[in-house]
């Protein structure tokens, strides 16, 4: 597990203290959890973001990220008959 550091403002703080709280789970696990489920309602960015991780090198990746040119494995293999 990583250890991430963040800021948030006084009110989403107290509102997620308050679900902590009443959930009887840690404000962290809250956090993960909506995280997750950020990361699955935005599929297509899930996509290009896993290409970045899935990238060999650096300049892999700037290259991604110059051109934009993020395909799925499925849509490369469908392309070339794979």
């Amino acid at each position: 597990m990583q250890r991430l550091n963040l800021t948030i403002d006084e009110t989403l703080y107290e509102q997620a203290r308050a679900f902590s709280f009443v959930e009887k789970r840690p404000i962290s696990q809250i956090i993960r959890d909506s995280l997750s489920e950020y990361f699955e309602r935005h599929g297509e960015t899930k996509q290009k973001a896993e290409l970045l991780l899935d990238a060999k090198d650096k300049a892999e990746v700037l290259d991604i990220i110059k051109n934009d040119s993020f395909v799925s494995n499925d849509e490369f293999k469908k392309k070339f008959n794979l």
